[in-house]
C-alpha cells in the first residue's frame, strides 16, 4: 500500500483510538471519583451526572473533528482520483494517435510501393 493509504489508514485508526481512550478515561475517572469521594452522596451523583455530561459532549466534539478529518480526507482521494483519471484520458487520446499515425504510415510504406512498381 502507498504512503497515502497508510496516512488514511492511520488517521481512521488514531480516531478510533481517541474514542476508545476517552471512554476508558472517562469511566476509570466516574470510578475513581466514586470512590474518593468526601462529600454526601446526592452531590457525589451531582458530580458524577456533570462529568457525564461533559464527557458527552467532549465525545460529541471528538467525533464532529473526525467526521471533518475523514471527510477532508475523501475529498483529498476524490481530488487525486481526478488527476488520475485525467491523466489516463490524456494518454488514451496520445495512444490512439500514435496508433492512427502508425497505421497511416505502414498503410502508406505498403501502398507507394506497389503503385510505384506498376
Amino acid at each position: 500500500m502507498d504512503k497515502n493509504g497508510q496516512e488514511h489508514e492511520t488517521g481512521a485508526n488514531h480516531a478510533r483510538r481517541f474514542l476508545a481512550g476517552l471512554l476508558a478515561g472517562g469511566l476509570a475517572g466516574a470510578g475513581a471519583m466514586l470512590m474518593l469521594a468526601p462529600q454526601s452522596g446526592e452531590k457525589t451523583r451531582t458530580e458524577i451526572k456533570d462529568k457525564g455530561l461533559e464527557l458527552r459532549d467532549e465525545a460529541a466534539e471528538g467525533l464532529t473533528e473526525a467526521g471533518q478529518r475523514i471527510q477532508e480526507q475523501a475529498v483529498a482521494w476524490q481530488e487525486r482520483g481526478k488527476g488520475v483519471t485525467e491523466a489516463l484520458s490524456l494518454s488514451k487520446d496520445s495512444i490512439v494517435q500514435a496508433v492512427s499515425e502508425s497505421k497511416d504510415r505502414v498503410v502508406a510504406a505498403v501502398v507507394e510501393p506497389k503503385e510505384s512498381s506498376r
